[in-house]
């Protein structure tokens, strides 16, 4: 997604269900996790990384040699050296209980040090606990995936999206923030994709993206995706660049 195109055919595309993506079962009890500030993945997602920090370098290189999963959370201060989070009195920077968990789909090494990587988004997850720092010096936790088990089957998912007032309301959004788009692909977008990509896509704070990942299903996201560009397109741009260096 350039600085001034946003749209259905960028990070936050959602095409069908990926057939190597894990079962209920397969899902794993722990998660390293990535936690970025104003970054939003979803189950079917796709969200492109780039990583040069040794921590985060030494999970992903772990991840890679066993289930490719990763946790990506918001912590609940923005901000710290590396974009995520303010540090606490216990050194570790909070972090929303709520995330969603991730897996490497391609991954490419560069010249200078640096893992770009994707990530198809599989499933959301409840932080049950935090567990001792990994020896890379990455964080983990215990994690719960039961109470999102549906969004396993996310490409079956039924949506009900009033896609005249979004489509007005994003008119409205991308005239108010000087934002370009390729119009006819985003009406050819069925409507689950289209309220998925532009929730994780769209130039939204910190907070908003939190309500968007936390939406009891896509019905209820798409409402709120349609009172957020409603409001966005009425107040002046935030400085809400997701932090996806790391």
């Amino acid at each position: 997604m350039s600085e001034r195109g946003v749209g259905p055919s960028g990070a936050g595309r959602v095409p069908g269900r990926n057939p190597f993506a894990p079962s209920f079962e397969q899902l794993p009890d722990t998660l390293p996790i990535f936690p970025l500030s104003g970054v939003l993945m979803l189950p079917g997602g796709k969200l492109p990384l780039n990583v040069f920090e040794p921590r985060y370098l030494a999970m992903m290189f772990d991840a890679l040699a066993g289930h490719r999963m990763i946790g990506i959370v918001q912590p609940m201060q923005p901000g710290g050296f590396a974009g995520d989070g303010l540090p606490t009195d216990d050194g570790k920077p909070k972090v929303h209980k709520i995330g969603c968990a991730g897996r490497i789909v391609s991954f490419n090494e560069t010249e200078d040090g640096r893992l770009l990587l994707a990530l198809s988004g599989v499933c959301r997850f409840e932080i049950g606990r935090e567990l001792d720092l990994a020896q890379g010096g990455y964080r983990r936790v215990s994690s719960l995936f039961s109470p999102y088990r549906a969004d396993l089957d996310y490409a079956d998912e039924l949506v009900a999206v009033d896609r005249e007032r979004l489509m007005a309301a994003l008119a409205a959004f991308f005239r108010s923030r000087s934002l370009s788009t390729d119009w006819e692909a985003i009406k050819q977008a069925d409507d689950r994709s289209l309220v998925n990509s532009l929730s994780m896509a769209l130039p939204f704070g910190p907070a908003e993206k939190q309500a968007l990942l936390e939406a009891a299903d896509s019905t209820a996201r798409a409402k709120l995706l349609v009172a957020f560009l409603e409001m966005g397109a009425f107040e002046p741009p935030a400085d809400s660049t997701p932090q996806r260096a790391n």
